[in-house]
């Protein structure tokens, strides 16, 4: 599909958007303690998280400070074309899905390097800045493994910001959450299709979801000055079913099964979707175990994950490294989807879909500008 009818945009009409909160380039984001505002510096390889931006902060107190400026001539901010576009893209992405399945969208973002396909190198485009690239123009793979060395320097920066205090929000704590997991995997029964992972708690052997994940759409971002590109996934968890079919218990509870299954994100707890099905039969194709390390943050979860990866009984694990961020609430993500654009919406409801993708384009962008450059 060509990116220019993936989905239809407004970006030349300005004052039909909502209202945005003041933003202001030298602030301390939300996830950066001010402890670490001083090692705010281009390609820094410190602990301390950066913005990336390259710039200090400055008071405006020196001699021949300008006095406060306008926005533009119009007063008004123009629109970010760059989030705009990531915006539009998910949208599209959640309003075509197919109705018919009983899923759960999951967007995430995942840190990686963009390689050609044909010669194993990193991507190289005659583009300063980071870039959104169409849909299916070049012929590429996306690398989400990162070195050891890397897996342990995201490792410290996030455990920093969970212990220590940001001055921007206080109030807004980073949770921490150490899941031992183990997914395994078997095809359908029809031979056809997506597999079936089976997730479960390493320790105790509880099953927490069984699902098929179906891939929407990917969106690369190319950043040349980073270490690391990025790459954002739509895609539809769907509840896997078997032949062996069960009725929903009358005792079942939806509220109480979230509660239960809110660190795997990937239970669908509806009448239709949380029937406790039986593992499918024989053995898995493959299986991956899943050191992980999982981050919450307001509407966002960050996974640190170390994956253990096996073929078959005979074959050599793999170990692999991988950093992933995503939308923590579906329903929510889903609620604000709908009353975009909505005349009978509130100016605040018609806006909350943007703003909840422009804090996650911010997160991967944080996350892209710590990378140090450790990536196999």
């Amino acid at each position: 599909m060509d990116g220019r009818e993936r989905h239809s945009s407004d970006s030349e009409h300005d004052t039909d958007r909502p209202s945005k909160r003041p933003r202001h380039s030298d602030s301390v984001p939300a996830t950066i303690p001010s402890s670490a505002t001083h090692a705010y510096s281009h390609g820094m390889h410190s602990t301390a998280v950066s913005n990336g931006n390259g710039h200090a902060h400055d008071s405006g107190q020196h001699s021949g400070a300008l006095p406060p400026l306008s926005l533009s001539i119009l007063g008004v901010e123009p629109m970010d074309e760059f989030i705009r576009e990531i915006a539009d893209f998910i949208h599209f992405q959640i309003s075509s899905r197919p109705q018919d399945l009983n899923g759960i969208v999951e967007v995430e973002a995942k840190i990686g390097v963009l390689r050609e396909r044909e010669t194993g190198q990193r991507l190289q485009l005659p583009v300063l800045v980071e870039t959104i690239l169409t849909p299916n123009s070049i012929d590429l793979r996306f690398e989400s493994n990162m070195s050891p060395k890397q897996h342990q320097h995201y490792n410290k920066l996030l455990n920093n910001l969970k212990t220590a205090t940001s001055s921007a929000h206080p109030a807004s704590t980073l949770a921490y959450q150490h899941l031992h997991l183990i997914d395994n995997f078997y095809a359908p029964e029809s031979g056809r299709g997506e597999k079936i992972r089976v997730t479960r708690n390493e320790k105790t052997g509880e099953v927490l979801a069984t699902v098929r994940k179906i891939r929407l759409a990917d969106l690369n971002i190319y950043s040349p000055k980073r270490a690391a590109d990025w790459r954002i996934s739509v895609n539809l968890e769907v509840p896997g079913t078997f032949s062996l079919s069960r009725r929903v218990p009358e005792s079942f509870d939806a509220p109480q099964c979230a509660e239960k299954h809110a660190p795997s994100r990937a239970m669908a707890c509806s009448a239709q979707a949380v029937i406790d099905l039986p593992p499918p039969l024989g053995s898995p194709t493959h299986s991956r175990k899943k050191d992980r390390m999982s981050y919450s943050h307001e509407e966002f979860v960050i996974d640190l994950t170390q994956v253990t990866a096996t073929s078959g009984p005979n074959s050599k694990p793999e170990v692999l490294h991988e950093l992933e961020l995503e939308l923590a609430r579906p329903e929510y993500l889903l609620a604000t989807a709908a009353k975009r654009g909505d005349p009978n919406a509130s100016e605040l409801e018609r806006g909350a879909f943007d703003e909840l993708i422009r804090a996650f384009v911010n997160n991967a962008r944080i996350l892209v500008r710590n990378a140090d450059g450790g990536w196999q």
